[in-house]
């Protein structure tokens, strides 16, 4: 299902990494060109291989960037959710899309044109900041997805998805899981019973795995625990 803007729609968008170095009126005209899809739980939004025609912003749920193996196995790249952009680079190339995008929940997305973002850059050349400074968060994020599965246990990876969950500030809380628990594990590159088990050993350091919920008693002793020095305490902790 396809929607037209709304205020809410483009407030969300002009945060988002794309826009927000953009000025007010650039952005203005860009959202012009753009449209909200609705996706539902499950739904595919492009696959792999697919020629990119626009860039996507998440307006509001969650929407997964996976790779199937030769061997058939699901590789989670990425978990976008409300803000985030994704496929910039790919769609101003035309080119084909590296990964799969399937929506995890019920979820809107903003659609913008690339040939709209390449006319822009066309009359407006600074544009080409946006993009860059989008690309490079992107790139960002995966140099730490790298190190997190190179140098953190299992146990660490949790620790810190939970982490990212919680109010700023807080002591103790209470966090809603996003999504399933197979895809929790999927983007923390665990298998599902690996998952299990670092929920287990998350108990001793006050994290209690409820259905759809994580009850944390001190994120102070959480955040300690993603911040230990991954030699010398995995034998501990993985």
């Amino acid at each position: 299902m396809v929607l037209k803007l709304s205020a809410a729609h483009r407030q969300i968008a002009c945060q988002s990494r794309l826009f927000a170095s953009l000025p007010p009126a650039i952005c203005d005209t860009l959202l012009e060109a753009a449209q909200i899809r609705r996706f539902q739980r499950g739904q595919t939004v492009f696959h792999h291989g697919d020629t990119a025609h626009a860039i996507h912003v998440v307006i509001e749920g969650w929407v997964k960037l996976y790779r199937i193996a030769p061997s058939g196995t699901e590789a989670v790249v990425g978990v976008m959710t409300r803000g985030q952009s994704f496929g910039e680079p790919i769609a101003l190339r035309r080119a084909v899309y590296p990964v799969s995008a399937e929506a995890t929940t019920n979820c809107q997305l903003l659609a913008l044109p690339a040939q709209a973002f390449l006319d822009m850059l066309q009359t407006h050349p600074e544009t080409a900041i946006s993009v860059l400074s989008a690309t490079f968060m992107h790139l960002q994020e995966l140099v730490e997805q790298i190190e997190q599965l190179k140098a953190r246990s299992g146990a660490q990876r949790v620790a810190e998805f939970l982490l990212e969950l919680c109010p700023e500030g807080c002591e103790s809380t209470t966090v809603i899981l996003p999504y399933d628990k197979a895809l929790i594990a999927g983007r923390l590159g665990m298998k599902p019973e690996s998952l299990s088990r670092a929920f287990a050993r998350l108990r001793e350091h006050g994290v209690r795995i409820n259905q759809s919920s994580a009850v944390i008693s001190s994120t102070g002793r959480l955040r300690d625990l993603s911040q230990a020095d991954a030699a010398g305490g995995q034998s501990r902790i993985i």
